[in-house]
């Protein structure tokens, strides 16, 4: 059935519907209305317009809620990577032993993967209760379509009443698909988390920068479970490991099939450009539109590779295409948090200091002095970076 349509015989010609469509999506054809779909948006302007003959209808699909006390507990979607845990689970399970605390109720987490039995054992050591785990050679770290049908089926069969991953490469695009299989919402990008009591029920909060981090929206799922939500990295404190009195389980669920793979990891290529790691820095050198040109990156990573620092990037340089997204700092790129992060010629637009205000010291180097990176800093040089970074370069190397 299409989405929206016209009702031929309430139709009057008035022509208020064609006024009303900013898509200019409907034409009148022998005097009556006609709605091109594929300029339409089902914005509905059209049927308030039409309201006092209701010649066009919108048809809408709905879905009951479901019966959420059968929901208990809260998971963990543990992502990893070549044999090791990504950065991220840890933070993903503090974040949920804090929900823990108001639930009472178990934490588990989801493992999958080819000879992942270590790390089990390690979620567990965090103080995960339960991890539901499916070892198999047919599972890669990348095979996100098979992952992506098991998690659904796990999470159907156990009912957790939350499921959090990270807000990673992987998570962005693994847990929106399985939301979409299991019919229930997901909040991606959270800065927080909480537990409150409506309507005599225990609800998930979860909060996250909106209309480029101008607002922070907090959202609910009230009547769709599991509640799911992905957390941005290096914004929740990580876990640390519990003593060896407590005592998890694995629980195996070689009942469920694998299905056959519809994708195919032929390689995986590491960024050579990334020396050290943004995520998992101590010291951050970015550079921003103020370099001017995509050779003067140079400048950035000398500076950088002088000081044990990672080299990251504002958008506007990446869009430029002068270093590659892997280095992007902000709301759509990484999320940082080292003990010093250095902007050189970054103004300081918001969706950049969602990724790095909670650094410990933020330096600021930008010939604006009204430059908002400044409103931020810890410290600010005020000068020309092209002169202000070479004399700190010869004043490391005692030539000064």
């Amino acid at each position: 059935m299409e989405p929206i349509r016209v009702i031929p015989e309430k139709c009057t010609g008035c022509k208020l519907c064609v006024k009303a469509c900013s898509y200019d999506a409907i034409t009148m054809v022998e005097k009556k209305a006609v709605i091109d779909l594929e300029k339409c948006t089902i914005c509905g302007a059209c049927v308030d317009a039409c309201k006092k003959f209701e010649a066009i209808v919108i048809y809408r699909q709905t879905f009951e809620g479901q019966d959420i006390s059968k929901h208990a507990g809260i998971c963990v979607y543990a992502e990893h990577h070549r044999g090791k845990l990504a950065p991220v689970v840890l933070e993903v399970i503090g974040a949920a032993k804090q929900l823990k605390k108001d639930l009472g109720e178990n934490l588990s987490s989801i493992l999958l993967g080819n000879g992942v039995r270590p790390l089990a054992e390690e979620l567990i050591s965090y103080g995960v209760n339960e991890v539901w785990m499916i070892d198999s050679p047919e599972i890669g770290d990348y095979s996100e379509d098979i992952q992506a049908e098991l998690v659904s089926e796990i999470l159907m069969e156990k009912k957790p009443a939350i499921f959090l991953g990270g807000g990673t490469v992987i998570g962005r695009s693994l847990l929106p698909t399985v939301a979409a299989k299991i019919l229930s919402g997901l909040t991606a990008d959270c800065t927080e988390l909480s537990i409150e009591e409506i309507d005599g029920r225990k609800i998930l909060k979860q909060t996250r920068p909106a209309f480029g981090g101008n607002i922070m929206a907090t959202i609910l799922c009230k009547n769709h479970r599991p509640q799911m939500a992905t957390v941005r990295h290096k914004v929740m404190d990580e876990a640390e490991k519990v003593g060896e009195d407590h005592q998890g389980k694995i629980v195996e669920f070689n009942h469920i099939s694998i299905p056959e793979p519809y994708i195919k990891v032929l390689d995986f290529v590491e960024d050579v450009t990334e020396k050290i790691s943004l995520e998992d820095a101590d010291i951050i050198v970015s550079g921003g539109r103020g370099l001017q040109d995509p050779k003067n990156f140079a400048l950035i990573e000398k500076f950088a590779e002088q000081i044990g620092a990672a080299v990251g990037a504002s958008r506007a340089a990446v869009d430029a295409g002068w270093i590659p997204y892997s280095h992007q700092v902000g709301q759509t790129g990484k999320t940082v948090k080292p003990t010093v992060y250095i902007a050189c010629g970054i103004s300081g637009a918001i969706q950049h200091l969602a990724g790095m205000k909670s650094s410990d010291i933020i330096i600021a180097i930008n010939k604006d002095p009204q430059a908002p990176i400044f409103d931020v800093a810890h410290y600010g040089i005020v000068g020309d970076l092209f002169e202000v970074i070479p004399e700190i370069t010869r004043q490391l190397d005692g030539e000064g």
